[in-house]
């Protein structure tokens, strides 16, 4: 398994509004924009800074949800999304609908960045500045940068260096949670599903990690009887567990790699090509002051070509660590 890259520095872009993001996150999921559109963002900021001359190097990110607000329907027990019929045919007559989901929000982006230039206390609001600049001629997952109601001083993006001794180092981290409140950061929780799946093992011989997962994503009610008066209650299965969600954690391959090239309409054609469905996992919005070190609010990338995974992962874990210790 793979860990976290190094790094030395966090470049935080606080209190960003994104309209109209993306919140079909993969076949099965929906209701925030996939982490893999957040690591393909710090990968396109990160050519896009190369490219106006700031030496930086992006190796993790986390997200920070303050709000959000999904484009559906309110039709109680069962939603639909908001769908446009745009624009109109050849004939000039109403366009089928195209299925989208759209979703509107206020987050944080902290990026671990390595780069001499943050070394310098002087230089670093110019670059961070730089790179807020930078971004706002992109989109995220899919969505547009847009003015923020949050305050100006709270929307100024800045550098957090971990540097110096560890007792150092935590402090400053503990002070960058605070700033990120209120908000919800995603982390990523295998120890929940290795849970469901051993239970359901105790009743179900047969049952497997997608069971577990399945179980884990929906609200299972099951009959308590009472031990003592008789009369039972209805229990859930959400209780102790917090806000958890299945997510996409990345990609497996379903074929072999193909040459560059070979594959016809492939987006680019100067990369190798390989066909993926989604990979899937169990995540958790946690309040940032519940985190214990940096390394736990990161998403980084694990490829492992040769076993056809590409995934992302986060090094969460429920026991307090500090990986300053």
């Amino acid at each position: 398994m793979a860990e976290c890259p190094h790094f030395e520095h966090l470049l935080v872009l606080p209190r960003l509004r994104v309209q109209n993001a993306n919140a079909i996150s993969s076949p099965l999921t929906h209701g925030f924009p996939s982490i893999t559109a957040f690591l393909g963002l710090m990968w396109a900021l990160e050519r896009k800074t190369r490219s106006a001359g700031l030496d930086l190097q992006f190796n993790a990110v986390g997200v920070i949800a303050h709000q959000h607000q999904e484009q559906i329907t309110d039709g109680g027990f069962v939603n639909a999304f908001r769908l446009t019929r745009n624009p109109v045919d050849k004939t000039g007559g109403t366009a089928a609908i195209v299925e989208e989901g759209r979703i509107h929000l206020d987050i944080s982006l902290v990026f671990a960045v390595r780069s001499q230039a943050l070394q310098d206390e002087q230089s670093a609001p110019g670059i961070a500045a730089r790179v807020r600049e930078q971004l706002g001629q992109m989109r995220i997952a899919g969505g547009s940068l847009v003015e923020s109601s949050a305050p100006r001083s709270r929307q100024r993006p800045y550098v957090v260096s971990l540097t110096g001794d560890a007792e150092g180092r935590q402090r400053l981290f503990d002070r960058l949670k605070l700033r990120l409140l209120p908000g919800f950061a995603l982390v990523e929780r295998p120890d929940l599903l290795e849970q469901r799946h051993q239970a359901l093992l105790a009743t179900q011989a047969e049952a497997t990690r997608l069971d577990a997962w399945l179980s884990l994503a929906r609200i299972n009610w099951h009959w308590q009887a009472a031990k003592e008066n008789g009369q039972g209650e209805w229990q859930h299965d959400r209780q102790d567990l917090g806000w958890i969600v299945p997510i996409p954690l990345g990609y497996g391959a379903l074929g072999a790699l193909q040459d560059a090239g070979s594959v016809i309409n492939a987006r680019d054609s100067q990369t190798p090509f390989r066909f993926v469905e989604s990979l899937y996992g169990i995540a958790q919005w946690l309040s940032p002051h519940r985190l214990h070190s940096a390394r736990q609010l990161l998403w980084y990338t694990d490829s492992q070509p040769d076993d056809g995974l590409y995934r992302c992962r986060n090094d969460y874990r429920p026991t307090p660590v500090h990986e300053f210790d």
